[in-house]
């Protein structure tokens, strides 16, 4: 039996050894960060080397850096209260503090009119659709784009951006939000007065070690070309796709996108269908952001997009990695294929 392919990297990545390495060692490091003894200076100290060799990773020198539970506890941290506008293809943690006024064109490009009142993803889940970002932005989502697009946080002109580290590499279950320094947020957790009091309750030193060693390793690939063959083995599954003569629609295919993100429209065929029998055949996609997979319902990102519900209700996304290589790509692609073709002669 041939051994299951993981296409779900936007949903989550698998564990990089650096940051597993990491994790095991902070295990041992017994103090609580708060306490003032030896033991919670050693704590401490680890936290706040994450802390630099985080904002070294994202290029956020001199920003100030909040570890979270993730970027949706760091959605709410940015976005809470600022009454902010954005567009419907954000994701649900920022959508749910904001009006959803901001318009989006047929090629999922956002119009910002107040960029001081408003948020804007830098690279959306679903469609890995890049933004072009306005200067002083009041929030970005950065979560998709951070480990796999060259970025500095310094220079996108935002105020605030949001990163999660199992979306590179980490562990589930922490994030972190990065402020332009000098600027302020109301916690929205209540307690003792960690992280320079923006966010109480002890930090989760095993998650941060983790979070930290990912985001260097993640800087390694980035600077060592590691996306730019990710981006070629994802092209091949975009030509073999296409090639079998199917009406498919590749969305953002014409604009910069995400060097490892495919969306397809497979006419005649519903997302979570194409979902359940890619799952047998022993593949990992999805059917949009794994914060809404399981719903049965249209992409609110495609819906946005000018896309009719029937066919954003036939899309499905695969997201690469580096790991992927073009032999799993083209095994899905035939499976995927003869599925298809199945499916359309049944209906014909």
């Amino acid at each position: 039996m041939s051994s299951r392919v993981y296409l779900d990297w936007n949903a989550t990545t698998p564990l990089r050894p650096e940051a597993r390495a990491a994790m095991i060692a902070a295990m041992d490091v017994v103090g609580n960060p708060s306490s003032v003894h030896a033991e919670g200076r050693a704590a401490k100290s680890l936290i706040e080397k994450a802390r630099a060799k985080l904002a070294a990773a994202l290029g956020a020198e001199g920003a100030d850096i909040v570890f979270t539970a993730g970027a949706t506890e760091a959605a709410a941290l940015a976005c809470a209260g600022r009454g902010l506008h954005c567009a419907a293809v954000e994701h649900e943690a920022v959508a749910a503090w904001c009006d959803l006024s901001l318009p989006v064109d047929v090629l999922g490009r956002v119009a910002v009119a107040d960029p001081a009142r408003s948020a804007v993803q830098l690279a959306n889940s679903e469609t890995g659709i890049v933004q072009d970002l306005p200067e002083g932005l009041a929030v970005s989502d950065l979560t998709q784009a951070f480990g796999k697009l060259p970025l500095a946080f310094n220079w996108l002109g935002c105020q605030m951006g949001l990163v999660a580290a199992h979306k590179l590499g980490g562990p589930k279950g922490v994030g972190a939000l990065v402020l332009r320094q000098g600027l302020d947020v109301a916690p929205q957790m209540r307690g003792g007065g960690q992280e320079m009091g923006r966010r109480a309750g002890t930090e989760n030193l095993i998650g941060i070690a983790g979070f930290a060693a990912a985001a260097e390793a993640a800087a390694r690939d980035l600077a060592e070309g590691v996306w730019e063959r990710v981006a070629e083995i994802r092209n091949i599954l975009d030509s073999a796709l296409s090639g079998f003569g199917f009406e498919t629609i590749s969305v953002g295919n014409t604009v910069r996108r995400l060097p490892n993100t495919l969306n397809l429209i497979a006419p005649g065929w519903k997302g979570e269908t194409q979902v359940m029998a890619m799952d047998l055949a022993g593949f990992a996609i999805s059917a949009g952001s794994a914060c809404s997979s399981g719903k049965v319902r249209a992409s609110r990102v495609l819906r946005a997009m000018g896309v009719d519900e029937a066919a954003a209700g036939q899309a499905i996304r695969i997201s690469i990695g580096p790991q992927t290589t073009e032999e799993n790509v083209l095994r899905f692609a035939e499976s995927w294929g003869r599925e298809y073709k199945r499916i359309r002669s049944r209906v014909a």
